[in-house]
């Protein structure tokens, strides 16, 4: 089994990733299961620049496209709402809107790269205060800038001890042995692997276990083929965890990282009929 937690919608700074995509993808690689949050409500550019406002999306207008596609395929996809806490403040329509759907929301997801906001900024703290209150784990993306970094992630964790952290990415761009640290000081504090060498994720075993480490891709930021190849036809790091790291781990390891921390951390066992 393989359940892909890190799964994108959206048409944004050049992304343009359909919910087509995401099926045929999953159908081409076999995964069982993806967690869906929209791009659509980015409002800073890769170089910190606003997105013109006539391409941005409120979060209730990207959750809603991300509800649609979840009901047509709820045995197939799940979503996370992508939330804008540097623009937006959690509005009772917002609110109410993911109670009404809890069936098929699994967590929230913030980034603060495209945000521009440091995640221990205070404008994050009404959004965490739902996500204890409605038992949500949080996936941040993390690299590429300080508002984005490990640190900031685990100085929430502290505070909110109650709620699940996903760092993804373990720090986009580094050995990610920074973020490694910090997953192993607390146990509210996880890793995904989006974009992260498997050598990086047998380090994270041998420093904390495979209990604490999530599979995780983007898909479909390079196309339907984001698990096999980018777009200049290079393979894709993801081909090793498919064919190569069941082969370094033990089994129980990698059916942890591969489908089993998922299905515990977001509660997946009726969707997908498991015990």
């Amino acid at each position: 089994m393989r359940i892909d937690m890190h799964v994108h919608i959206g048409y944004a700074l050049g992304w343009d990733m359909t919910e087509d995509m995401v099926l045929q993808s999953m159908e081409k690689y076999n995964i069982d299961f993806s967690i869906v949050s929209n791009t659509e409500s980015v409002k800073y550019d890769h170089d910190f620049k606003e997105v013109p406002k006539e391409m941005q999306h409120t979060q209730i207008e990207s959750l809603k496209r991300s509800i649609d596609f979840a009901r047509r395929f709820p045995d197939k996809i799940g979503v996370m709402p992508w939330i804008r806490p540097e623009s937006e403040r959690l509005s009772k329509e917002f609110k109410e809107y993911i109670i009404d759907n809890l069936d098929i929301i699994y967590g929230i997801k913030m980034h603060p790269y495209h945000s521009h906001l440091a995640f221990d900024s205070n404008n994050l703290y009404e959004y965490l205060d739902l996500a204890e209150e409605l038992n949500l784990p949080v996936l941040i993306h993390t690299g590429g800038c300080n508002e984005a970094s490990p640190e900031r992630v685990y100085n929430m964790a502290l505070k909110y001890s109650k709620v699940n952290f996903i760092m993804g990415h373990m720090e986009l761009g580094t050995d990610n042995e920074n973020a490694i640290n910090y997953i192993s000081k607390l146990p509210n504090l996880y890793g995904d692997t989006a974009w992260v060498p498997i050598e990086s994720v047998i380090k994270a075993i041998k420093t904390f276990g495979s209990e604490k480490i999530l599979f995780g891709s983007d898909n479909p930021i390079d196309g339907v083929d984001t698990y096999h190849h980018n777009p200049k036809g290079e393979p894709s790091l993801y081909q090793q965890y498919f064919n190569d790291l069941k082969d370094i781990i033990s089994k129980e390891d990698y059916d942890n990282i591969m489908y089993k921390n998922s299905i515990k951390l977001f509660n997946l066992n009726k969707i997908l009929k498991l015990k």
